[in-house]
């Protein structure tokens, strides 16, 4: 496996690549790898013939209060990891390498970045599409795969790619959780142990309300109320949001009458760490 950190070296193997007449797919994270991360590489290898797995920890999308100096960056063991599940290439480019002196250009997606998590951290989607335009252009796969977890990033991107008629396929993977229905995060790692007990309210709340659109409920206020009674159970678990909308435009949906995006967020009270999980239903993002 190849470990790369300089844009034009990466580069260059792109085009050495494609020259070859062989297809790469890119798997965009920010390392502390787990079997979410592990479980995108393992598609794009099905799919591509060259795997590409990018580790930035890309400052652009934190906030001024956000984790930014504290999120984990285990890179040694990261490759391990990645090599292990078959990546061919890591690209690790430093902060002055993807954002050199004087850098003053950004992608930004318009409405659907200011609602949902867009709403509390103003600026992150801006950050997002930003930095993953520019590992398109470096690395210029023919497929990125992106988790349903980051559901929100992910319609987000697709708008992207849509709008700016770019030739590149976003392939969406399902959430991976851990054996008791938690989803998988790097952050997960700060719950405390009572946190981690609690915060399976989330999908519990979540998956309730899945079961009753499958029963037959189609009103929005209904589900949003099952999802939420499951959480407020917890006394360590803040809720920012529950929403129920459309997975195109992120709009609100009085009836769910077609394809729709149930996403919540939460705030642990003693590690203040902050989770989401969705689901799709009527339909897949």
């Amino acid at each position: 496996m190849k470990i790369i950190k300089s844009v034009a070296e990466m580069k260059n193997l792109s085009s050495t690549i494609h020259r070859s007449g062989s297809s790469i797919g890119l798997v965009p994270t920010m390392g502390a790898l787990h079997k979410g991360h592990l479980s995108l590489l393992e598609r794009i290898n099905n799919c591509c013939d060259y795997s590409v797995m990018s580790i930035f920890v890309n400052p652009a999308q934190f906030g001024p209060k956000e984790d930014f100096s504290k999120y984990p960056r285990p890179f040694d063991i990261d490759c391990e990891k990645a090599q292990a599940a078959g990546c061919d290439a890591v690209f690790a480019p430093s902060d002055d390498e993807m954002y050199p002196k004087n850098y003053s250009t950004y992608v930004n997606v318009e409405n659907i970045t200011e609602r949902l998590c867009g709403a509390s951290r103003p600026g992150h989607f801006r950050g997002v599409t930003t930095v993953v335009m520019k590992l398109f252009n470096i690395v210029n796969p023919q497929v990125a795969v992106f988790g349903q977890k980051d559901a929100q990033q992910v319609i987000v991107l697709k708008r992207m790619v849509h709008d700016l008629n770019m030739s590149i396929n976003i392939d969406v993977a399902p959430i991976v959780r851990e054996d008791d229905g938690l989803a998988m995060s790097s952050r997960n790692m700060y719950l405390t142990q009572e946190e981690h007990r609690d915060a399976l309210m989330i999908y519990k709340g979540i998956k309730a309300a899945q079961d009753i659109y499958i029963a037959g409920e189609r009103s929005s206020n209904v589900l949003n109320d099952a999802v939420r009674n499951e959480i407020m159970k917890s006394e360590l678990i803040d809720i920012e949001y529950v929403e129920i909308f459309d997975t195109v435009q992120l709009q609100k949906m009085e009836y769910v009458l077609s394809p729709a995006l149930i996403a919540a967020a939460c705030r642990t009270k003693q590690s203040k760490t902050r989770l989401i999980d969705n689901c799709v239903i009527g339909g897949t993002l």
